[in-house]
């Protein structure tokens, strides 16, 4: 059990290290490819690596009700979250975006706790109200006194990876880990196929290396073997345990944007994180006595 446990933290510390490069990558393609491209794009990448995996394997198919759950991590993972966030990046800068997506963790908790027929404590929404308020007035202070639409697009990125992720972990159970996410990218892709296709064009074959590996890196690392990692890490250790590394996210995210961006961080985008990463701790842990762990 306890051998489980370490493996599992240690399949979600991996998972979150990728997911953590996630929007420097989106924020350097984005320029060169286009919205549609390195949002849909990357799941079309993603979806020949699975394809290929399958055919070899001979993975048998998911029930019906298996089915419907691979819908919920396809609409979050595969579909909402690339898109959404590439909107996001193409306006805002990386470590914005940390500070956001540092809610994931509670949205997550939340869907865990409501999946597994759980309420909530007042806790847990006074923490939740708490970081939310957090990321309202950051938001607010660096669009010079309103929300911009990206603002609202990680959001809503936050709320359906959260749930994505929650339907993700319990499902992981019956299927296997990287199962999960790549039946749901086999789901999406053939939706995504002609949009692609129209938005390919000569230009982009001018693009810099950098470019190239960071769109790679997003259909390869970013929507396929980190959801590996971090699947099987919410299978061995627990969704609620495991979920927990993800306080990490947003300091490696602002990390990855200074190393690989170069943009400048100030001390209240420090301590605005440092606030959010603690009311998501305190929201976390509001209901351990009931078991936040879906069975």
């Amino acid at each position: 059990m306890e051998f489980s446990m370490k493996k599992g933290m240690l399949l979600g510390f991996i998972g979150i290290v990728c997911f953590s490069f996630t929007l420097p990558a989106t924020s350097i393609a984005v320029p060169y490819f286009g919205e549609t491209i390195v949002g849909l794009g990357r799941t079309v990448i993603a979806a020949i690596i699975v394809g290929t995996v399958f055919i070899v394997k001979k993975q048998p198919l998911p029930s019906i009700s298996q089915f419907k759950s691979l819908l919920i991590v396809a609409v979050g993972a595969v579909l909402a979250f690339p898109l959404l966030t590439t909107y996001a990046m193409k306006s805002l800068p990386v470590s914005h975006g940390a500070i956001e997506l540092a809610l994931l963790p509670l949205a997550t908790a939340g869907f865990a706790m409501w999946r597994g027929g759980e309420r909530p404590s007042k806790r847990y929404w006074i923490a939740s109200a708490t970081g939310a308020v957090t990321v309202i007035i950051y938001a607010i202070y660096l669009g010079l006194g309103q929300l911009h639409k990206g603002d609202f697009a990680l959001i809503a990125a936050v709320i359906l990876l959260g749930l994505s992720y929650a339907e993700g972990g319990k499902l992981s159970k019956e299927v296997g880990s990287w199962q999960v996410i790549a039946w749901a990218i086999l789901i999406g892709a053939p939706f995504f196929i002609i949009p692609v296709g129209l938005g390919l064009s000569d230009r982009m074959l001018d693009a810099p290396i950098e470019a190239w590996i960071s769109l790679f890196y997003l259909g390869i690392v970013s929507q396929f073997l980190a959801y590996v990692a971090w699947y099987g890490g919410m299978s061995l250790g627990g969704i609620a345990r495991v979920g927990q590394i993800q306080y990490l996210q947003p300091f490696l995210m602002i990390g990855f944007s200074v190393l690989f961006l170069g943009e400048s961080i100030t001390w209240i985008t420090i301590v605005l994180a440092m606030i959010v990463v603690l009311c998501v701790i305190v929201g976390k842990n509001a209901d351990d006595k009931q078991s936040l762990e879906l069975k």
